[in-house]
């Protein structure tokens, strides 16, 4: 698929390419130099939508701001701490 570069150096991405990588308008195209070719990779903007509730169907844990939030962090902190403590000591 060839196409030709354009008075402003613009070159297009047929939509075969778009849809086959899930490209959408609004996305960031970083272009590099990598061994005398051009390589461009996409990254979506990021979202702006809510992330409020969506592991609430793996838990019912419900944590509320404040205190009982910095209690729940240490309590998970402390969990993580002791599993790489036993990993150390199974010899992983």
């Amino acid at each position: 698929m060839a196409h030709v570069v354009g008075q402003k150096g613009q070159v297009v991405i047929s939509k075969e390419i778009r849809d086959k990588l899930g490209v959408e308008p609004g996305w960031m195209a970083v272009q590099s130099v990598v061994d005398g070719h051009l390589e461009i990779h996409f990254f979506p903007p990021e979202h702006n939508r809510s992330l409020l509730g969506c592991l609430a169907a793996y838990t019912d844990v419900v944590v509320q701001p404040g205190e009982e939030w910095d209690k729940a962090r240490e309590k998970a902190w402390e969990a993580a701490a002791w599993d790489r403590v036993k990993g150390w000591e199974q010899g992983s």
